[in-house]
């Protein structure tokens, strides 16, 4: 396996561990400060917006290299064993059966169809003139 598979192989881990954290912060039986915890690192880690933005040269990867592992590493340690294998086998139940919602795809080709009329008809305004 090259150092490349490698890395992919663990950043689909950990994408897998931050879904699983995604889904454990609401259980109950995890401590309200893991759970604010939990909510901050899943926040951040979808957000669009960086702590260090991505265009500064080797910085802006930084926080995605470092921060954001490091934070669900400690997600990890703050809910209960019990619960986190819990919510990683439904996670792996999920990824072997992927719903597929064509309801959500049909309405984004939709508006993408939209979108190209309205330019198209905005186009042949404009040459009119």
């Amino acid at each position: 396996m090259t150092r490349l598979d490698k890395l992919k192989q663990q950043a689909k881990h950990l994408k897998a561990e931050l879904y699983a954290l995604y889904l454990a912060y609401r259980e109950p039986r995890v401590p309200w400060y893991a759970r604010i915890f939990v909510a901050c690192v899943v926040g951040y880690a979808f957000s669009p917006i960086d702590l260090i933005p991505d265009p500064i040269p080797l910085l802006g990867y930084l926080d995605d290299l470092i921060l954001v592992p490091l934070g669900i590493a400690l997600a990890i340690k703050m809910i209960p064993a019990d619960v986190m294998a819990e919510y990683r086998e439904r996670v792996r139940s999920l990824q072997r059966h992927k719903p597929t919602n064509w309801l959500a795809a049909a309405v984004i080709v939709g508006i993408w169809l939209l979108f190209a009329m309205l330019a198209v008809f905005f186009a042949m305004r404009a040459t009119r003139r």
